[in-house]
């Protein structure tokens, strides 16, 4: 159904009651959401799946539970096949940020790409999957909802690191490279090369 990173951990949304292992079924209804994550967070449990019995209802019902945050993200092909990657906070990640009021999805992932990497001449060849993680910010979690874009781009200049968001590298990376990178990234990520 969907997945909703804690980290690496994910939280399965999912109509299907299944016998517990190395997980734990909550319903969705009644869930305490802190409890969960704290859950995940400290424990070796692998995941945690929220029940709902409605398929068409489980994400909207779900994104109620906490502060949503729209972002927008590009995946990057340059003319030699290569994927645009960033550095931040010691791990390689896509390049995404928040949505400003007034711009559609698509805008804001292009300007994002842009801001937080210098590349220009970006064209949106197709939308991907939109990927779901959970962060705490000020004290509160929130859910980061990120719609990705393939992008393509012509553009063969300086790449330029967003410092000031904490990027400390920005890197055109071919297949080989970029599966070393996963190695060390975000299983939504993961989920997107």
């Amino acid at each position: 159904m969907y997945k909703i990173f804690v980290g690496d951990k994910p939280i399965i949304l999912t109509t299907v009651v299944e016998k517990e292992t190395n997980f734990k079924n909550y319903l969705l209804k009644t869930v305490n959401m802190a409890k969960v994550i704290r859950r995940l967070n400290r424990t070796a449990l692998s995941e945690a799946r929220l029940i709902h019995k409605n398929p068409d209802k489980i994400l909207k019902k779900f994104l109620k539970k906490l502060p949503n945050v729209i972002a927008g993200g590009g995946k990057v092909y340059n003319d030699k096949g290569e994927i645009l990657f960033i550095y931040r906070n010691d791990k390689w990640d896509l390049p995404k940020g928040k949505a400003e009021k007034k711009e559609t999805i698509e805008e804001t992932s292009i300007r994002e790409v842009e801001e937080e990497t210098g590349v220009k001449g970006l064209k949106i060849t197709k939308p991907l999957d939109t990927t779901y993680h959970i962060f705490k910010r000020n004290g509160r979690y929130k859910i980061k909802i990120t719609y990705w874009f393939e992008m393509k781009t012509s553009y063969n200049g300086k790449l330029k690191a967003q410092e000031n968001e904490g990027i400390t590298k920005v890197a055109w990376l071919d297949k080989k490279q970029s599966k070393e990178a996963l190695s060390n990234s975000y299983a939504n990520i993961k989920l997107l090369v």
